[in-house]
C-alpha cells in the first residue's frame, strides 16, 4: 500500500537533498545565474573601455594573483567540510535545517547585485523585492497586505528591538502630551493612563489642546534628559517616578532582556509573567501584573507572548491575551501587544487547510489571533528555510510602523518607501528579503504547499514521540505544540535531581556519538515553575531541583517525510538512544 505523504506537496522538488539528489538541475541554475550576471555586466555601457583587458588577464602577476585566491578558496571548501551537517535528517539539534532552493537561489541571485536597502537609491529593485516579499509575511499571518508595514532585519533579535523602539515611540508622544498639558494648564496627570490612549485619542487630545510641535518635544522623555524627565514626572504624578514596565511571559527568548538593558529600561523594569503546567503564557497571571503597573502607576511598554518558543516550540495564548487588551481598550487603555513569533510564525501557513488539522485547535485560535497584535517578529532563517541572517519585522498598520526618525544629508529623503530613517539597522541586504521573495513565488505560503510541508515536520515529531515511547518507558514528555520534542529520563519515583543526572549524561553520551545530533535545555523554576511540578508528578518524583535537565530534539528537515528515510533512520534513532541509556 502506498503511503499517503506520497501524494501529498511534492516538498523534495525544492530542496537539493541529503546526497544532492538534485544537484544536475541546481548546478544548471546556479550557472544560469552567473551567465545572466556575466552577460548584465557585458551589456551596460558597452562603449566603454575594458577595465581587465585580455593582455592584462594573461600576465603573470595576474594569474599568481589568481592561483593565490584559487588556493585560499579550496582551503576554505576544505575547512567547510567539517561544518555541522544541519542538511541531513540526522540533524535534530537545533533550528536550523536544509535551506531550500527558492531560498537558497534567491539569496545568491541577489547577493551577486549586492543591492543595500538602506535606500532605493542604491537598491531600486532590492527595495521593491522587499515590500512585495513583506506583504507576503503579512497575508501569512492574518494582517491586511495592503495596510501592513515592515522590513527585513538582521535577525529575530534586532525585529523585537524594533517594537520596543516603535511601542517606546508611541509611550513618548501620550506622555509628553499629558506632561505639557499638567505643566501649562495643570491639567490630572496620571501616567498610566496617559502612556495608554493609543494613537487615536492621542491626535484627538493633540488638536483639542493646541499643542504643537515643539512644545511636545520639550516635554519628550526620549529626546530631553532622563534624569530632568524623570524629575519632572515624579513631580506630575506626587510619588517617585519608576518609569514603564516590559512584561514577557517566563518562556521569552533571551533577546528581551538584551532590549530592556539597550534601552535602558533595567532589569527591574523586565517583568516575567508566569507560565502554566504546559509551559505557556498564564493569562491570570498578565492580569495580575498589569494590575500592579496600574497601581504603581508605570506603564507598560508592551506586553510580549511568544509563538514558538526557544526551548520547546510552545504556541502561547495569543487570543487570550488579545482578548485581556481588547477589554482593557475599551476602558480607554491600549497596551501594544507583540507577538515574538521568531520561530512558529511561519505556522501560520497551516491555517485554513487540511495542514491545520494536526495542531491542536487552542493553537489554531492562538496563531491566527496574531493578526490582531500591533506587531510581530518573523525569522524566515529558521522555519522559512532562509540562508542566515534573515528576520522580520512587521506592523499591523503605518501607524503602528512609525517610530523616531533620523536625518542623513546625502540620502535624498524623497525617494518612494525608503526606509533608512527609521530602522534601527542601517546598511541592509536585499538577499533575505529575495529569498523570502522566491520562497513566496515558487511555493506560496498557504496551507496546501508551505503550510503542507511543515505539517510533515509536525507529524514526524508525533512520530518519533510515540517510537520513543514505545521503546522506552521511562521517557517522560513535555507537552509538545509543534515540531519541538522534549523529554526527560526518569525511572518511577525517581528524584528530579537524579533524573537530570541521568539525563544529562545521556545527552553527554549523544554528544559524543555522531550518528545523530541532539540539543539539550534546561528550564529554570523560577519561570518554569508549573510545568515542572506536573511534569515530575508524571512519575511520581520528589521536586528537588530548581531545575529540570531535558533532551530536545528539532524536527525542521523536510525529509522525514520520506517514508523510506523514516522507515530506515527513525529505527536507526532509537537504537542510538537506547545504546546510551543508564542502567
Amino acid at each position: 500500500m502506498s503511503d499517503p505523504r506520497e501524494s501529498r506537496f511534492a516538498s523534495d522538488a525544492y530542496f537539493l537533498g541529503p546526497k544532492s539528489e538534485n544537484a544536475a538541475w541546481v548546478r544548471g541554475e546556479f550557472q544560469a545565474i552567473l551567465d545572466h550576471w556575466f552577460d548584465w555586466r557585458r551589456s551596460l555601457f558597452t562603449d566603454d573601455p575594458e577595465a581587465i583587458p585580455p593582455q592584462r588577464r594573461l600576465s603573470s602577476e595576474f594569474l599568481r594573483e589568481r592561483e593565490r585566491l584559487g588556493q585560499a578558496v579550496r582551503i576554505l571548501r576544505e575547512k567547510l567540510c567539517a561544518e555541522v551537517p544541519t542538511f541531513t535528517p540526522r540533524y535534530v539539534g537545533h533550528m536550523v535545517s536544509e535551506v531550500s532552493l527558492p531560498a537558497l537561489l534567491g539569496h545568491f541571485a541577489t547577493l551577486l547585485h549586492n543591492p543595500n536597502n538602506t535606500s532605493r537609491e542604491v537598491a531600486r529593485v532590492g527595495g521593491i523585492i522587499e515590500d512585495e516579499a513583506i506583504a507576503m509575511l503579512a497575508a501569512m499571518v492574518g494582517y491586511d497586505p495592503a495596510l501592513a508595514q515592515g522590513h527585513f532585519t538582521g535577525g529575530g533579535t534586532v525585529a523585537n528591538f524594533e517594537a520596543v523602539w516603535r511601542a517606546r515611540y508611541r509611550m513618548d508622544h501620550c506622555l509628553s502630551l499629558a506632561l505639557n498639558g499638567y505643566e501649562t494648564r495643570g491639567e490630572r496627570f496620571d501616567a498610566f493612563e496617559a502612556a495608554h490612549i493609543g494613537w487615536d485619542a492621542f491626535e484627538t487630545q493633540r488638536a483639542a489642546s493646541g499643542a504643537i510641535e515643539a512644545e511636545l518635544r520639550a516635554c519628550s522623555g526620549v529626546l530631553g534628559n532622563p534624569f530632568d524627565y524623570g524629575e519632572r514626572l515624579t513631580r506630575a504624578t506626587g510619588r517617585p517616578w519608576r518609569g514603564p514596565v516590559l512584561i514577557t511571559p517566563g518562556n521569552k527568548h533571551f533577546s528581551w532582556r538584551k532590549a530592556a538593558n539597550v534601552f535602558g529600561l533595567g532589569e527591574e523594569a523586565f517583568w516575567n509573567a508566569p507560565l502554566d503546567a504546559q509551559g505557556r503564557f498564564e493569562l491570570d497571571g498578565l492580569d495580575a501584573l498589569i494590575a500592579r503597573a496600574r497601581d504603581e502607576g508605570r506603564p507598560v511598554l508592551a506586553i510580549v507572548s511568544v509563538a514558538g518558543t526557544t526551548e520547546a516550540g510552545e504556541i502561547d495564548p495569543v487570543d487570550g491575551v488579545c482578548d485581556r487588551l481588547d477589554g482593557l481598550r475599551a476602558e480607554g487603555i491600549d497596551i501594544w501587544h507583540h507577538v515574538d513569533a521568531a520561530y512558529g510564525g511561519f505556522f501560520c501557513s497551516m491555517l485554513g487547510g487540511a495542514a491545520e488539522q494536526c495542531l491542536e485547535p487552542g493553537r489554531v485560535r492562538a496563531l491566527g489571533a496574531i493578526a490582531r497584535a500591533d506587531s510581530v517578529t518573523l525569522d524566515p532563517h529558521k522555519l522559512g528555510y532562509v540562508p542566515y541572517a534573515c528576520g522580520a519585522f512587521l506592523t499591523r498598520d503605518v501607524r503602528g510602523y512609525v517610530a523616531s526618525s533620523f536625518q542623513a544629508p546625502y540620502i535624498d529623503r524623497a525617494a518612494t518607501n525608503d526606509k533608512w530613517a527609521c530602522t534601527l539597522e542601517g546598511s541592509r541586504t536585499a538577499s533575505g528579503a529575495a529569498a523570502t521573495w522566491l520562497t513566496g513565488r515558487a511555493i506560496g505560503f498557504g496551507p496546501e504547499r508551505f503550510g503542507d510541508m511543515l505539517r510533515s515536520t509536525i507529524e514526524t515529531r508525533m512520530a518519533f514521540q510515540s517510537a520513543i515511547a514505545a521503546a522506552i518507558p521511562h521517557a517522560r514528555f513535555l507537552p509538545a505544540d509543534s515540531n519541538i520534542l522534549c523529554f526527560s529520563l526518569a525511572r518511577p519515583g525517581e528524584a528530579l535531581s537524579q533524573s537530570n543526572r541521568r539525563t544529562g549524561e545521556v545527552f553527554t553520551r549523544l554528544q559524543a556519538d555522531p550518528a545523530f545530533s541532539v540539543s539539550r535545555t534546561v528550564l529554570a523554576a523560577e519561570s518554569y515553575d508549573a510545568l515542572m511540578r506536573a511534569h515530575v508528578a508524571s512519575w511520581g518524583g520528589a521536586y528537588d531541583s530548581d531545575q529540570l535537565v531535558l533532551l530536545r530534539c528539532v524536527f525542521m528537515n523536510p525529509f522525514w517525510s520520506n517514508p523510506d528515510v523514516e522507515r530506515a533512520l527513525l529505527p536507526a534513532f532509537i537504537d542510538t538512544l537506547q545504546g546510551h541509556l543508564l542502567p
